[in-house]
């Protein structure tokens, strides 16, 4: 129950960052134009590789080393300011590589500079703590704080074309007050530590070996943007960004149990429980298949005239993009219940970071190609590819530690639920006159059309839900 609330908490986060994009990415659009989205999509995606070498891996490593250790509050403690420390020198480092960079790179430099108060805001992110911890009650707050913050800003002082640059720092600012919020109660959560007594060099080679993995998944997120503002344009940015964004945002309610499983797997695992550890990763891929089937179809069915009259005129390419990226929604559901649910809390790092850079090497090689030919379409095929290839690479490194039969049980009948969904709500979604409530209409009725599927074929997880409330009625 404790894994559940967890997730209930990180889902009803994701929730409201759904919601809040719902209203914040539709008058984005039409106030900055795609130019404006364009810019703002195309200096983010450069500050993130600066915002990756301030973090070094630490999310991932941090969450995992904090639950090895929890019970124990000096080492606990001594953990923590270990791993901080790295990521301040981390961050100095940062921002030394971006001057240097600026001195290279010299289009939209004023919009990269207002871009980097985004490094410091993931130099005082120590969510990772908190995770270790289990303790996603205050993660979940902390975050529902900074988006109605950012929300409420955005609002209320971008109104023109002309305010990309106001934007960006009101964006990158929310996130940096967020961020320090969590500081003041370590105070509580911590012992005081001697200084003499700290080791931080002891975690920069396992750091680096999830910074590796991370490299090569930045490779796929954003160099996708930095290759079509070359090859294509900075507009072509805006639509892939738009495209990626309500992806990810939809994902997102997906992968919450990635971030909610790892400490609790890394936790059984310290333990030797190795067949509690399967179990888990059973349950969660299930779960996670049923989530993602019914996401990836329903938005695919709105998406050709829905998404592109949620984000506004001159959103057309939006659509098609949309389309072709839902199938992602899966992939990467998978493979984050194999990755970080399984490979990263049982301390597998190397299989882990072998399929995330054979993806980056696919989407690279693809891109070139694609990208020519197809444009903003070949950035998705080649999106979608990579994936694909990191999942299946997944799924071959633990052939010899699960039964698929035990993962993919149910996974036919949520594809049959998917198909017979789409199918009626696609067919809406062409020869409707678009508009807030046909939008709606769809989504309700594609809602309808899944759980009624769910109920004709019973798939073994409406059991487990079942059984999961009469306990939980029982207590």
């Amino acid at each position: 129950m404790k894994v559940v609330r967890n997730y209930l908490y990180n889902a009803g986060y994701q929730i409201l960052a759904l919601i809040t994009p719902l209203i914040t990415a539709p008058y984005i659009s039409r106030t900055l134009k795609p130019h404006g989205v364009g810019i703002y999509a195309d200096t983010n995606a450069w500050i993130q590789w600066f915002v990756l070498i301030a973090s070094i891996g630490i999310a991932l490593y941090g969450n995992r080393e904090i639950a090895y250790v929890r019970d124990d509050k000096e080492k606990m403690s001594r953990t923590f300011w270990e791993i901080q420390i790295v990521k301040f020198v981390m961050t100095l480092v940062a921002y030394i590589v971006l001057v240097i960079f600026l001195q290279i790179y010299t289009k939209y430099t004023w919009y990269i500079w207002v871009q980097s108060i985004n490094i410091l805001a993931a130099t005082l992110d120590i969510s990772w703590l908190y995770m270790g911890l289990e303790d996603f009650k205050r993660t979940v707050i902390r975050n529902t704080g900074v988006k109605i913050l950012s929300l409420v800003l955005i609002l209320t002082f971008v109104k023109t074309p002309n305010d990309v640059a106001l934007y960006i720092f009101l964006t990158g600012f929310s996130t940096l007050l967020g961020n320090a919020t969590l500081w003041p109660r370590l105070r509580v959560m911590l012992t005081k530590v001697k200084l003499s007594t700290l080791r931080p060099l002891r975690h920069i080679k396992p750091s680096l070996a999830l910074f590796v993995p991370q490299i090569a998944t930045q490779i796929y997120l954003i160099l996708n943007k930095n290759m079509l503002g070359i090859i294509v344009n900075s507009t072509a940015v805006g639509y892939y960004n738009n495209s990626d964004s309500l992806v990810k945002m939809v994902l997102a309610l997906v992968t919450a149990t990635g971030t909610v499983m790892l400490p609790h797997v890394a936790s059984e695992f310290a333990k030797g429980n190795k067949e509690a550890i399967n179990e888990m990763l059973y349950s969660s891929f299930d779960f996670v298949s049923f989530l993602s089937v019914a996401m990836a179809f329903g938005l695919a069915a709105v998406g050709l005239h829905g998404v592109p009259y949620f984000y506004g005129e001159g959103f057309a390419p939006v659509g098609p993009a949309i389309m072709i990226e839902s199938a992602v929604i899966v992939i990467i559901g998978w493979s984050n219940a194999i990755g970080i649910q399984y490979l990263l809390p049982t301390d597998r790092v190397k299989e882990f970071s072998t399929s995330v850079i054979i993806g980056a090497v696919v989407n690279f090689i693809l891109n070139f190609p694609l990208m020519e030919l197809w444009g903003l379409m070949g950035a998705m095929v080649s999106t979608v590819l990579s994936e694909a290839m990191v999942t299946s690479y997944q799924l071959w490194t633990i052939r010899k530690d699960i039964e698929y039969k035990c993962l993919f049980t149910n996974t036919w009948k949520y594809l049959l639920g998917g198909i017979v969904m789409f199918i009626p709500v696609s067919w809406l979604d062409r020869n409707l006159h678009t508009s807030i409530l046909s939008i709606l209409a769809e989504i309700i009725l594609g809602i309808v059309i899944y759980i009624l599927m769910m109920l004709i074929l019973k798939p073994t997880i409406l059991g487990k839900a079942s059984e999961m409330i009469r306990r939980k009625r029982g207590n």
